[in-house]
């Protein structure tokens, strides 16, 4: 019982899949922030141009 119990504390299999996990919320947040950047920024680039006509 003691080996079965040692065995799953040092078991690291479900940390690593809470990293990835955490690496890809990372990253997919700042893919959206990156996005919404651009998108205002065309937005206002369509709107100066659309005025200038």
């Amino acid at each position: 019982m003691t080996k079965m119990i040692t065995k799953f504390f040092k078991d690291e299999d479900g940390a690593t899949a809470i990293e990835y996990g955490l690496i890809a919320a990372l990253i997919a947040v700042a893919i959206i922030a990156m996005v919404k950047a651009v998108g205002t920024n065309l937005s206002t680039t369509f709107s100066e141009i659309n005025s200038a006509l």
